[in-house]
């Protein structure tokens, strides 16, 4: 992707050259800040860069290690700035994934110079950013200081924020998604919101000013969409204004409404990064990214499949295996998920059996086209021989053991895209 242009590119490349002009009482100063923070330059780049990889522009040197280390550190004959527009690191004209990779290496918490001026120079990086499309956001903490990853920016503040539940609106309807919190579940989320809470100075049309709890905005937002709802003692289903009543007692649906519309207003990494803890330890698939919660089962088959699946024990196993992976347990998701494997090729039956059902599957994600269907069934069938020669099922004897965690990950990430890609050519049974 090449939306950041090298006007852009030149001001931040200007800006780690030539310093920024800070305010300080009644002076404005000069000020520099350099790229590599706390590091060496040799030791910054290598953690980008695999140096010894790259060319040498210097005959004497093989690679671009010794050609650096000559020109930086014994001679010093490179100006500062230089790697800028050396063509090795595609700063100039590479992706923007690698100059925003970059950038964030820049001012990752363990490379920038915390007594520096660090986040002025952040500061005026994403405000160039925002200009082409991007920002830098705080994406988690590293002993409490802030990890900085990139996402897409909107210029507009007041889009509206589409809750959780009015997105999957359908699927909901026509239950093809089911949800449950637990009760103690929902007190954690509950007080963790609560703990966030804050008074905000609100201005009405008219110029009044009034204060107001962050938690009342949000159920005010809710109610934008649908009338909150909450479950009484009589399990009567009444109205609330009440944010304790509709998070303890409401739909499972509406919490995850709650807590999206209040990261919008709270912008907190902490609050994100404790949210996400009560998820993954109450094993919950879900998480918050980029402030939006998602399903942990759709962000890994990815989240342009518009299509559900129809076969309700097909979709549990590869929720079960997703649920796994995110959790570290690597073999039982394989194992899950090369059940979803077997059972994904019976779709079509007892209509057909499993060698035509799975055909049948290959024709749809070729387009009849022979060419793919090539690509797809030597795919299928190499699954199949990997399921039948290795112990993806701990209890199989005769077999090859997965000793090495790294071909474990690889055998499910290669048996994930295919079913991944399948079912989005499945029709309902």
């Amino acid at each position: 992707m090449n939306r950041i242009t090298e006007i852009t590119k030149r001001d931040i490349f200007d800006i780690f050259r030539d310093g920024i002009t800070i305010n300080n009482w009644l002076e404005r100063e000069r000020k520099f800040y350099q790229y590599f923070g706390r590091f060496e330059e040799i030791e910054f780049l290598e953690r980008l860069y695999d140096l010894e990889e790259l060319p040498s522009f210097d005959s004497r040197y093989q690679n671009a290690k010794g050609d650096i280390w000559q020109h930086t550190v014994n001679n010093d004959d490179y100006p500062f700035g230089w790697v800028f527009e050396d063509k090795r690191f595609e700063l100039q004209n590479g992706s923007d994934e690698i100059f925003l990779r970059f950038i964030c290496e820049v001012f990752h918490p363990a490379v920038r110079n915390e007594k520096g001026y660090w986040k002025d120079f952040f500061d005026e990086v994403n405000k160039l950013l925002n200009s082409d499309g991007y920002e830098l956001y705080p994406s988690e903490k590293i002993s409490n200081r802030e990890k900085y990853d990139w996402r897409f920016y909107e210029a507009n503040e007041n889009k509206l924020l589409i809750p959780y539940s009015q997105r999957n609106k359908a699927e909901i309807k026509n239950k093809k998604m089911k949800l449950t919190i637990s009760r103690p579940t929902r007190q954690q989320l509950y007080h963790l919101v609560n703990k966030y809470d804050f008074m905000e100075q609100i201005t009405d049309e008219t110029g009044w000013n009034y204060s107001l709890w962050i938690s009342q905005e949000v159920m005010n937002d809710i109610k934008q969409f649908y009338t909150p709802k909450f479950f009484n003692k009589n399990n009567e289903y009444l109205e609330t204004d009440d944010l304790e009543e509709f998070m303890i007692y409401g739909s499972p649906y509406g919490v995850l409404d709650i807590l999206e519309i209040f990261a919008d207003y709270c912008r907190e990494t902490d609050f994100s990064v404790q949210l996400n803890q009560i998820l993954e330890l109450n094993k919950l698939s879900f998480r918050m990214v980029n402030g939006n919660i998602e399903s942990l089962f759709m962000n890994q088959i990815g989240n342009n499949i518009q299509t559900p699946i129809h076969e309700v024990g097909l979709k549990e196993l590869i929720q079960d295996a997703t649920q796994y992976y995110e959790q570290g347990n690597v073999k039982i998701a394989v194992e899950k998920l090369w059940d979803a494997f077997e059972r994904l090729k019976t779709y079509y039956s007892p209509e057909l059996n499993k060698k035509d059902s799975a055909q049948k599957i290959i024709k749809k994600m070729s387009n009849n086209e022979e060419s793919y269907m090539v690509v797809f069934e030597r795919e299928f069938n190499e699954l199949t021989k990997i399921g039948n020669n290795f112990r993806i099922r701990h209890h199989e004897k005769n077999k090859i053991d997965l000793i090495d965690d790294r071909h474990t990950d690889y055998f499910y990430k290669r048996c994930l895209i295919l079913i991944s890609t399948a079912i989005q050519y499945l029709t309902s049974i």
